[in-house]
């Protein structure tokens, strides 16, 4: 009994502290896209967990200036696995994968599928209340880019 609750215990702790979650606020990351619009968008090809390969037109950033929840800047690798948060002003989460974002005409266009592309939605960057990034750590990784 005393194994399966250590086994517990090491799971929760492994998968807590694998997903740091840090923030971004709207006029940070309106800079980090500012050159980047719909023409801008770079084709990729990503590869799934099970082998699968997935082409689709990604924002070219390679870097993701964020702060911790300490306030502490830090940086991160743009890849397929990283997700942002959108919380709205009327508490509404949306959540899309980074490398499928671009702001225009005001509002923030993502893509919430790997899968579909016809999974998408814009909201005005007006509003966003809050915005989290962080690495879901889902086996995707690019294969060109």
């Amino acid at each position: 009994m005393k194994k399966l609750t250590l086994l517990k215990v090491i799971i929760a702790a492994i998968f807590c502290s694998s997903c740091t979650t840090y923030l971004v606020t709207t006029d940070s990351l309106t800079t980090q896209l500012a050159q980047v619009d719909s023409a801008a968008l770079t084709p990729v090809t990503v590869r799934g967990p099970l082998g699968e390969k997935y082409n689709y037109l990604a924002n070219p950033i390679d870097i993701i200036k964020v702060t911790d929840k300490k306030g502490n800047e830090a940086e991160l690798v743009n890849k397929p696995s990283i997700e942002i948060r959108l919380t709205e002003t009327s508490g509404k989460k949306t959540i899309f994968y980074f490398d499928r974002i671009i702001i225009e005409d005001n509002k923030l266009y993502g893509v919430q599928s790997r899968f579909m592309s016809a999974m998408s939605k814009s909201i005005p960057l007006d509003q966003i209340a809050k915005i989290e990034i962080q690495d879901g750590k889902k086996n995707f990784n690019y294969v060109t880019k």
